[in-house]
């Protein structure tokens, strides 16, 4: 298969497994969203989707958010891990966002990236899921399937996104960074994988990783 061939092999295939995509993180509108982003830094989906009910039904808007101290934020976030920056950071960007943005959550990646406790990839998922514009966030199965398919050499996430908007049409960015989180879970876990099942990576996959799978499994 030329390279050109298993590009066009992993979207046929996340197409035809994903044909509707799932957003993985529960809102309602673009704050909701950026929160829960937030929150699931070094978190499970399943938890921030238990969480973010009980934090929303408290101030699911920056005015409300900054009615409630950075402690009530953190006992409520506790179980997300990393609580103490998630509280100061969901604290402070409400803030900013009354301050400088009328209470709206800004449309630019450069104001994104501004606020606390935003970095790239949160700013990215908010960009692409909220607002509709061509992103890719690279999270750890993306980052893993880029490596394990042979597609990008794993030296760092923002290499893996570069090289994920070089091969990928820019017009799938938003749809196919979610295809293939979805994919890296059911399919290609970093525990418990079964090559059997994962079709992609049985196809095209990194010479290197296969034989390593092979000489573990019996």
């Amino acid at each position: 298969m030329t390279k050109k061939e298993k590009i066009q092999f992993v979207i046929d295939t996340l197409n035809q497994l994903y044909p509707e995509i799932p957003i993985p993180l529960d809102h309602k509108d673009p704050y909701t969203l950026l929160i829960a982003v937030l929150l699931s830094a070094q978190c499970t989906d399943v938890r921030v989707n238990q969480i973010t009910p009980l934090l929303f039904a408290k101030a699911d808007n920056p005015y409300d958010m900054v009615k409630l101290s950075v402690e009530e934020i953190k006992e409520i976030i506790k179980p997300c891990g990393l609580s103490p920056m998630k509280s100061k950071g969901i604290y402070g960007l409400s803030q900013i966002l009354i301050e400088k943005h009328n209470g709206q959550v800004p449309q630019s990646f450069e104001a994104l990236e501004e606020l606390p406790a935003v970095g790239h990839k949160t700013a990215s998922v908010v960009m692409s899921q909220a607002f509709g514009v061509p992103a890719f966030p690279v999270d750890t199965h993306i980052h893993r399937l880029m490596y394990r398919w042979n597609l990008s050499d794993g030296k760092n996430v923002q290499k893996t996104e570069a090289d994920a908007k070089k091969i990928f049409p820019k017009e799938l960015w938003n749809d196919l960074h979610l295809q293939i989180i979805w994919y890296g879970r059911e399919y290609s876990p970093a525990r418990g994988w079964n090559l059997e099942k994962d079709i992609i990576t049985k196809t095209i996959g990194r010479a290197s990783v296969l034989k390593e799978y092979n000489k573990k499994t019996p």
